[in-house]
């Protein structure tokens, strides 16, 4: 008896171990692949949602996930969501006219611009292009934003908070055109602040202001996003 239990053990044993080499190799693959799959579904959670979403159908203008590389478009990743809800809102309100944002925002739902507002706030910011290097231009912008006290309203990182925009990483043509905007009241700040900031910026200092904030490259900060 004691025979037949060792050579039922032994059997037992060969059997597993025959198993482990033939299905070893598509039992380590699926571990891998469901921990890949977990490290895509955690990042997914982190961005609000896989890629492609409906919000993207702003990527022609803002690029993938709002991570705009052209100069003359806003990025809006990562953008405060309530600096976000409240430009949708003034474009379809027409209190910031634009032809082609304000017929896309007019037809939004408030549930819409919330879920878009959240959405592009989630995600990572980037800067919107490669600024060649200026040591002029940058010492004299740093100088004006730090003499305009940019800090207060857009966060110690000028990374936006509340219904200020995140500056730093903007495309620096999209940043002097709206500060040329602010300054002739082509656009106008509910709160006249930015109104009142650009108006004394001359037209030496505007290109200099943009060509600071646009090489600085943005660091995400989650307070920024809520």
């Amino acid at each position: 008896m004691k025979r037949i239990l060792i050579i039922v053990a032994i059997v037992v044993v060969a059997v597993a171990v025959g198993a482990g080499a033939l299905y070893g190799p598509d039992i380590l693959a699926g571990m891998q692949y469901e921990k890949a799959m977990t490290q895509i579904g955690e990042a997914d959670k982190a961005n609000a949602g896989a890629w492609p979403q409906p919000q993207e159908t702003c990527f022609v203008c803002h690029g993938p996930r709002g991570q705009s590389r052209n100069a003359w478009y806003p990025a809006l990743s990562g953008q405060p969501k309530a600096y976000l809800a409240a430009q949708l809102y003034a474009f379809a309100s027409d209190q910031r006219p634009n032809p082609y944002m304000g017929p896309l925002a007019k037809d939004m739902s408030d549930a819409q611009i919330d879920a878009m507002a959240s959405y592009f706030a989630q995600q990572a910011p980037t800067r919107n292009e490669d600024v060649p290097a200026d040591a002029d231009l940058q010492k004299r912008g740093l100088a004006l934003v730090q003499a305009r006290s940019c800090q207060a309203c857009h966060g110690e990182k000028l990374m936006g908070k509340d219904q200020a925009p995140r500056l730093v990483g903007q495309g620096a043509d999209y940043l002097a055109k709206q500060l040329a905007d602010f300054k002739t009241g082509a656009r106008k700040d509910p709160t006249g602040a930015m109104n009142g900031i650009a108006a004394t910026l001359s037209s030496e200092d505007i290109p200099a202001v943009a060509r600071y904030l646009a090489g600085i490259s943005p660091e995400r900060d989650v307070a920024t996003s809520r």
